[in-house]
């Protein structure tokens, strides 16, 4: 049996990867397994791992964490398993792969091959309020959702967040998720920039302000709304691809472009590039004269609201 686990989703393939190494380990014993890293271990040590008889067990399990920087093992890969002897079972944990390697269709084709993609918003939310019924707690979906957008769509974050909730109280509620957990900068700049282009001008200047009282400087925020910006551009010259080709792509989150196409759709190429211009403007004034950026950028959001 040869299984291969991929994705962006460390948290899934981590926890996937625990599950299958555990029960193995627990079932032919700890001597069973062997470990191997691509990037350290030569061909000809990843060549004999998978074709030597198992020592003192019936069974044994390779575990090969990025075999394919190795690349005599990419090239070798479809002969080397053909004689893998049925007393061997082998994990490869690869979290990227290149899509276009005659080595991902072989594995996508001949291995049990299981994807771990980055989850949207709604399938977080959905997984949170499992994972709280799961560990004898309460969470709705809807406050599972809040505190995705709250936080961040890191399953990692996600799940030490929710454990800490739980700990507080095992009834998460929106007023016990805004006590114990802080909003993300990334998260909140997003959200300062949706206000401010649906208009709501006193919004945009209260999660401004809120930016500012978390210590967030001008400086830092010039740069979250630069790559918030160069998200939009992304999405907008992007044309009919969907949200996860963008993000394949370009190597985002596919949670942040589906979160960036709305204001995307509304706004034209002629407007993102003005605003691009702007923001430049205001980053070069700062820095090379007596600028008060703080109240440069309270402008450019009252100009964008207005």
């Amino acid at each position: 049996m040869v299984i291969t686990l991929t994705g962006a989703n460390s948290f899934g393939l981590q926890r996937e990867l625990t599950k299958l190494v555990d029960s193995f380990v627990t079932e032919h014993g700890d001597l069973a397994l062997e470990r191997l890293d691509g990037e350290e271990a030569e061909f000809n040590r990843l060549q004999e791992a998978l074709t030597s008889l198992p020592f003192l067990a019936s069974k044994k399990l390779v575990l090969l964490r990025r075999p394919s920087a190795n690349k005599q093992f990419t090239e070798e890969a479809e002969k080397l398993f053909a004689d893998l002897p049925e007393t061997t079972d082998v994990i490869i944990v690869e979290p990227k792969l290149d899509k276009r390697l005659a080595y991902y269709k072989f594995l996508k084709k001949q291995t049990d091959f299981r994807d771990f993609p980055e989850l949207d918003v709604a399938a977080l939310a959905r997984w949170l309020a499992g994972e709280a019924k799961r560990l004898e707690g309460t969470l709705s979906t809807s406050d599972a959702q809040y505190l995705v957008e709250r936080v961040g769509p890191s399953q990692q974050l996600l799940a030490n967040e929710l454990e800490k909730l739980l700990l507080y109280d095992a009834k998460i509620t929106r007023p016990t998720i805004d006590l114990l957990t802080e909003a993300t900068p990334q998260s909140t700049i997003f959200e300062l920039l949706e206000a401010a282009f649906a208009g709501n001008a006193k919004k945009t200047m209260k999660l401004y302000e809120e930016q500012r009282a978390l210590k967030i400087e001008p400086p830092q925020i010039i740069a979250m709304l630069a790559w918030q910006l160069h998200v939009l551009a992304l999405i907008k010259t992007a044309g009919d691809r969907s949200a996860d080709a963008v993000a394949g792509e370009a190597r985002l989150s596919p949670y942040v472009v589906r979160k960036s196409q709305g204001i995307a759709r509304n706004l034209s190429l002629a407007e993102l590039k003005t605003l691009v211009s702007d923001l430049l403007s205001i980053d070069l004034r700062s820095k090379r004269s007596l600028l008060d950026a703080d109240e440069a950028l309270q402008n450019y959001l009252l100009k964008l609201a207005s």
